[in-house]
């Protein structure tokens, strides 16, 4: 069970999820070694864009159905859930706020909290052998890691309403005609596409980054007028960085 980094050029990493990582991402053992992996490159200033992939048949396979039925014997399985998303829950949104720009490649099945992941990203990019899963119902489960939030932003809430309340399974065609992947490229081309894009959507300045990321996670929240005001003190703060300087400089020349 390892979690492998690599660095790349202009500041990019790959995190791949391998072992039981990928395919029991969400126990005890793994999920900590997962979250402080990802945590480190989100925390580390030379790293601008992250690519986060599985291996093999899983991309994140999200709980371990094992320990739960040990849970369920020792009369324990709200702790344990509690515990797991203890974890899960800060470190999405810490995805979320993070100027760095991440990007899911989605090798295989992304199911449970590890769609939830995958949705948590800024970009999902999939090979044909991917798989969108909630699977919440067939083990009498209500979701988490986020997913009726995230997946009616990307697929609007009907849709979302019959992945869930279907169990459905959407394979990588489907799940871009939804609207829940950018796009499906040939296997040995996901992790290149998604570092491309990483690096593209990582040149711009710290500020516009994390700044954009969060507006555009707070819009739906907010209405018109409240939004408004939250740009305009985003961007005031903008106008102090030596970011907007150097741009307004690289214009005029």
């Amino acid at each position: 069970m390892t979690v492998q980094i690599e660095n790349r050029d202009n500041g990019i990493q790959i995190v791949r999820l391998t072992g039981a990582s990928a395919s029991k991402s969400f126990s005890r053992e793994s999920l900590p070694i997962i979250a402080d992996a990802i945590d480190k490159g989100l925390k580390n200033p030379e790293i601008k864009g992250m690519v986060i992939t599985g291996e093999g048949k899983f991309f994140s396979a999200g709980a371990d159905i094992n320990a739960f039925q040990e849970s369920i014997e020792v009369n324990e399985a709200p702790q344990l859930i509690r515990d797991l998303t203890n974890i899960l829950h800060p470190l999405l949104m810490r995805i979320r706020e993070s100027s760095t720009i991440v990007v899911a490649a989605i090798n295989g099945a992304a199911a449970g909290g590890g769609l939830g992941l995958a949705l948590a990203c800024d970009a999902r990019i999939a090979s044909p052998k991917a798989k969108l899963a909630a699977s919440y119902a067939s083990i009498g489960l209500s979701p988490d890691g986020g997913t009726t939030w995230l997946l009616p932003r990307l697929v609007g809430e009907q849709r979302s309403r019959q992945f869930f309340f279907e169990n459905q399974i959407w394979n990588a065609e489907e799940s871009a005609n939804a609207g829940a992947i950018d796009e499906v490229v040939n296997e040995d081309e996901l992790i290149n596409r998604c570092i491309e894009i990483a690096t593209n959507w990582s040149q711009w300045g710290n500020h516009f980054r994390e700044a954009t990321k969060h507006l555009l996670h707070v819009q739906t929240l907010n209405d018109f007028e409240t939004h408004l005001k939250h740009e305009q003190t985003l961007i005031e703060a903008a106008g102090t960085t030596m970011e907007f300087k150097d741009g307004v400089a690289r214009f005029f020349d």
